[in-house]
């Protein structure tokens, strides 16, 4: 992603953020905004906020990283003002917390650009996530063993990923290789032949395929539909209604232009009038 002169700040949500007290967390005043949260909305927050500071927007946003339980654990206890989710809220988290859906994002499921296979059904999906199936050759591929990757605890894809593929009891089979990022599993999967992985569907490039699942390609229009079986929101949240010049910057993302930007950078937006 290009990114002309900053206006605004950017870093990187470390463990330090769950340390903070309540004393010493208080948010700056006047006019910045900050927000925190997961990996996967980060980029697009990011070009939300250098677009609206170009625009002339009123506030200083500041961009922090770290995970959709870290984005959401910092609006609960105030240390930024928007927490940044690509997961469902759970029951506790929901009743202490406004929720606003910014964009859907679709989770693609991918395999080395090499790879004859074109499809899956969510059972055979499942299979290979809980260790079932662990050679290619009962999906129509080789009989060589599946490199089965997935994202760390506390990912919000990875959490999406579970709640929308595997049943209750299920978990994702240990042997699995685990990586921090959705980067990194693209690349891992770019490099294996005989990898598969899953990413937020705005990361899919020509180094990888997405598969359909149940019959249905991800694409802006399957997953603000609903079609692609797995789409999940985008959430910013925050202890009680925002004002001020955190209200402007959400009118923004949510405005036409905001939304344009979320089209043009891979994701479904809200709304799909042109």
């Amino acid at each position: 992603m290009r990114f002309g002169v900053r206006h605004f700040s950017l870093a990187v949500l470390v463990a330090g953020l769950a340390a903070c007290s309540r004393s010493s967390s208080r948010l700056p005043t006047g006019t910045t905004v900050v927000l925190a949260g997961s990996t996967s909305v980060q980029p697009f927050a990011e070009r939300w906020a250098e677009v609206y500071a170009g625009a002339g927007g009123s506030s200083h946003v500041t961009v922090q990283a770290g995970g959709s339980t870290a984005g959401i654990r910092a609006a609960r206890e105030g240390t930024a003002q928007l927490g940044m989710s690509s997961r469902a809220l759970d029951a506790e988290e929901a009743a202490e917390l406004q929720v606003v859906t910014v964009a859907r994002d679709g989770i693609a499921v991918i395999v080395h650009a090499t790879n004859p296979l074109r499809a899956l059904s969510l059972a055979q999906l499942r299979a290979i996530y809980t260790g079932q199936i662990r050679s290619w050759r009962p999906l129509g591929g080789a009989d060589v063993p599946i490199t089965v990757i997935t994202r760390e605890d506390g990912s919000g894809t990875r959490d999406a990923f579970e709640h929308l593929v595997l049943t209750d009891g299920q978990s994702i089979d240990v042997r699995a290789l685990v990586t921090a990022y959705s980067g990194g599993l693209r690349k891992m999967v770019a490099e294996d032949p005989q990898a598969i992985g899953y990413v937020t569907f705005s990361q899919v490039d020509d180094r990888v395929r997405a598969l359909a699942i149940e019959g249905v390609v991800p694409s802006e229009v399957t997953i603000a539909s609903g079609q692609y079986r797995l789409q999940r929101p985008f959430l910013f949240v925050s202890r009680g209604e925002v004002t001020g010049a955190t209200r402007r910057f959400l009118d923004f993302v949510l405005s036409p232009r905001g939304q344009q930007i979320a089209r043009d950078e891979g994701l479904a937006p809200v709304s799909l009038t042109p």
